[in-house]
């Protein structure tokens, strides 16, 4: 009787692991990401902050994803940072295996606390999102066959980003020339979380350069890793994002 069970459960889990196999496909895209952060100080403490981007995946040949993404930040403490957010999210229907039927639209709204803290050439950052999803659900239409957004379904994800920026060289004792590394990893909550307890995760690596102290370059790889909202497709896409950040003073007299 012991054997029976023991071959039994043997067999489940076989069928369930050729099942689970079945059911995965993954697939890789090659992504280049134009991203732009513009920080703008409005008040003694508070500012004003514009992130958008365009993404592209197979070189430049495809469409991936655009978003705009405008937020208020107030300095709660010289570590800490308090933001409150936007999002419209655009992600087109992409790749060999798309994840989506058709382009997809998204609105996000979000809060947000990043920490930062200094130990020698190193610089930690810690940020922390809490995004309220919703994301165009598409539906195809019988009559002429293709797929319209018919609703907005809610959504809940977590995000959690560990960036250390290592100085490399220095002008008149500010950083010039840096390193970049980190991950920040996407996890979806709530009653609506899907199938799987991960969205996104992204290993990050490079190098910024500080032009100035209003304007700043970086070049980062970055392995994306992402899981779809059935768990049925996994994207391995490695990317290079092209990033160029101003940060302006409005306070300041002329």
């Amino acid at each position: 009787m012991k054997i029976l069970k023991l071959k039994t459960l043997l067999v489940i889990s076989f069928l369930l692991l050729i099942s689970f196999s079945f059911a995965q496909i993954e697939t890789q895209n090659n992504n280049v990401w134009f991203h732009y952060v513009g920080k703008n100080k409005i008040a003694t403490k508070t500012f004003f902050t514009l992130e958008a981007t365009m993404r592209y995946t197979d070189g430049l040949n495809e469409k991936q994803q655009w978003f705009i993404r405008p937020s208020f930040d107030y300095q709660i403490t010289q570590k800490l940072l308090g933001s409150i957010g936007y999002t419209h999210y655009n992600t087109y229907s992409y790749g060999e295996i798309p994840i989506n039927k058709r382009s997809i639209p998204e609105d996000h709204i979000w809060i947000q606390g990043t920490f930062t803290h200094s130990s020698g050439n190193f610089k930690f950052i810690h940020r922390l999102r809490d995004e309220n999803r919703f994301v165009g659900i598409a539906v195809k239409n019988t009559i002429t066959n293709e797929y319209d957004i018919d609703r907005y379904e809610y959504r809940n994800r977590v995000r959690y980003m560990f960036l250390v920026n290592y100085t490399l060289t220095k002008q008149d004792e500010k950083p010039k020339l840096f390193a970049v590394l980190g991950d920040e990893a996407f996890v979806n909550i709530g009653s609506n979380a899907g199938k799987t307890f991960f969205n996104q995760n992204r290993i990050i690596g490079g190098l910024g350069y500080n032009i100035n102290p209003k304007n700043q370059i970086q070049v980062n790889y970055i392995q994306q890793h992402i899981w779809n909202f059935g768990n049925t497709i996994q994207e391995n896409n490695p990317t290079v994002r092209l990033s160029y950040i101003t940060n302006l003073d409005f306070t300041k007299k002329k």
